[in-house]
């Protein structure tokens, strides 16, 4: 009997974990597409400070840190092994076009929600042809 779940669950599972993979490798390919429209600035660490700074970052999340005074933004792609770096004004640039990439979306989702509506569509074809 548990086996027969398991086998049965098994290629659900698989399709699921594969998907939220998918999603998460898109999503970290926007976010850069963003920094760099944003104009942060693609840094490789080359030296062994530099190297151990990357190491102390936390992959994939954007990270506030001050050098001697001066405020810096970093984004860690560990896949890559690479830091995009900016100031304030990249970060504020990057957060106004995430912000407006995420409006777009929603206005792009409200349509096809009204259209759909429109249409009264509702999975197995328009209401009433089926019944």
């Amino acid at each position: 009997m548990r086996t027969k779940f398991l086998l049965t669950a098994l290629p659900f599972l698989t399709s699921a974990l594969l998907g939220l993979a998918g999603c998460a490798t898109m999503e970290t390919a926007n976010t850069k597409s963003l920094l760099m429209q944003a104009g942060f600035h693609v840094r490789t660490p080359d030296s062994p400070k530099h190297k151990e700074i990357y190491d102390a970052l936390t992959p994939y999340q954007m990270q506030k840190a001050t050098v001697n005074g001066k405020v810096f933004y970093v984004f860690k792609d560990e896949k890559e092994g690479v830091a995009y770096v900016g100031r304030e004004a990249e970060y504020q640039r990057y957060r106004d076009l995430a912000v407006a990439q995420k409006i777009r979306q929603d206005y792009y989702m409200a349509v096809e929600m009204q259209y759909a509506a429109a249409y009264r569509w509702y999975g197995w074809g328009p209401r009433g042809i089926w019944y």
